[in-house]
């Protein structure tokens, strides 16, 4: 992982996260506006609008540096192409984050998620110094949780009927890293 701390960005082999921009929102409108994606997060609406992603995307430089919460477009190192997006939580009080994703569904089954995800653990505890990152993962996506153990994750515990969401009660597993 390189991180760039003056450009506020992540490189890997093949990608670079970085903030997103007001001109990535049509794009992550179309990425995020469809049923999948929506049931396998837990804060996106569907369907999702540009104004969803315009107000998403006003709130990053802010929180970036106010230590709240560091969210990445992860795009491709050549071309620039955004396959979806990775965040790391920060809670200060107890020095422990919490990572998420999504990543396009046309972009599924490339690893683009895993090596997101690894470079982000590396960001939280070499760059941020945070105690311990945790995930969770609804249930009925066991990929998410796939991600999760290539990265060294280990699961923690099971987080039963926690959530609503489709009208279903869900839970979630959760898992730990340090």
């Amino acid at each position: 992982m390189g991180y760039v701390r003056e450009k506020l960005m992540i490189t890997t082999d093949r990608l670079v996260l970085r903030l997103f921009h007001q001109s990535d929102a049509a794009i992550v409108t179309t990425l995020c506006n469809i049923y999948n994606i929506y049931k396998n997060t837990l804060h996106l609406p569907y369907p999702y609008r540009l104004n969803d992603a315009l107000s998403w995307i006003e709130r990053h430089h802010e929180n970036f540096m106010t230590d709240k919460n560091y969210d990445f477009a992860v795009t491709d190192k050549e071309t620039g192409e955004l396959f979806g997006a990775i965040a790391l939580s920060n809670n200060k009080r107890f020095n422990h984050g919490e990572i998420a994703y999504w990543i396009g569904e046309h972009y599924w089954g490339n690893s683009y998620a895993t090596e997101a995800a690894q470079s982000m653990l590396q960001f939280a505890f070499e760059e941020k110094k945070l105690h311990k990152v945790f995930a969770r993962y609804f249930s009925s996506n066991p990929a998410s949780g796939k991600v999760m153990d290539k990265i060294g994750m280990k699961k923690e515990g099971m987080l039963k009927k926690t959530c609503h969401k489709r009208r279903e009660v869900s839970g979630f597993s959760l898992l730990r890293n340090n």
